[in-house]
């Protein structure tokens, strides 16, 4: 039975934060440890990561079953997107902090070390003879010489296979509210595919990177802007992937209609987040 409209559906209570908070910190816990050299620290990532899948497969379980249970209504819906808009405004946010220490670093800071403005003795008496260039490992070159990624290439490819998938799943989206649920059911598999052929790419890239042109997340400043950038935008790339997945799965089941569909376009909201981001990426990480 739907719920009323006039009403708002309050959950029950949930063992499922719980668990998510269990899950993050053997996640955190692992990937320090790990980063630090402990050969334990990748089984404890390891671990926190299945804990993490166990949460998310029962808690949206729950919330998939409630929605196709008719117990959401219009002002349900409305409190859904305005949580996915504050969380989508919270990666802008976490990416434009990545974005600011690129800035910072290559137009503030390096030169500052190469003695522009006033920083004439910063130079003279900490790094003489340093010529603050971009990119760089920074003064005491740490991490040895490198090359970089240029902007041709896999990057240019997975460039056009990230905007080929906006187009894609905006088709998709389309023939759900078209009732086409075959032009609907393939759009949307095309658009995860690519997205995870992107992820492939980008694995291929970084194994190019480490072996061909020295360039690894310890080469200093320009290495770890460029791997915590490009990482993390795969992490949220796979994830996104993963996500069309899953309501491909829900399509073939048949799932949404035309007039209730938000967790279709809260997945396509986020994945035109990461193509944005991307683009970012290449022209400021890449190109300049």
């Amino acid at each position: 039975m739907s719920q009323a409209q006039d009403s708002y559906y309050v959950p029950h209570g949930s063992h499922w934060p719980i668990v998510g908070s269990i899950g993050l910190l053997f996640l955190m816990l692992g990937v320090s440890t790990w980063l630090n050299g402990a050969d334990a620290g990748f089984w404890i990532m390891m671990g926190g990561v299945a804990i993490m899948i166990f949460m998310l497969a029962g808690w949206f379980g729950t919330v998939i079953n409630e929605s196709v249970g008719g117990l959401y209504n219009e002002q349900v819906d409305k409190s859904f997107r305005m949580g996915m808009f504050w969380f989508i405004f919270s990666e802008v946010m976490f990416f434009a902090a990545f974005f600011g220490a690129l800035f910072y670093a290559r137009n503030m800071s390096v030169p500052w070390l190469g003695g522009d403005s006033n920083n004439f003795f910063t130079n003279l008496l900490l790094w003489e003879g340093y010529e603050a260039t971009w990119p760089t490992n920074g003064p005491g070159e740490v991490g040895g010489e490198f090359q970089t990624m240029g902007p041709f290439g896999l990057p240019l490819i997975n460039t056009a296979i990230l905007l080929t998938s906006s187009v894609t799943v905006t088709i998709a989206h389309h023939a759900l509210i078209a009732g086409k649920r075959a032009i609907l059911s393939t759009f949307l598999a095309l658009t995860f595919i690519l997205g995870f052929i992107f992820v492939y790419m980008q694995a291929v890239d970084y194994v190019h990177a480490y072996e061909d042109l020295n360039l690894k997340l310890s080469s200093g400043i320009y290495g770890s802007t460029f791997f915590m950038l490009t990482g993390f935008h795969g992490m949220h790339v796979t994830i996104g992937a993963i996500m069309l997945t899953i309501i491909w799965l829900r399509v073939v089941k048949g799932h949404f209609t035309a007039d209730n569909h938000f967790a279709f376009e809260a997945t396509a909201w986020y994945w035109h987040f990461v193509d944005a981001v991307w683009v970012g990426l290449y022209v400021f990480v890449y190109w300049m």
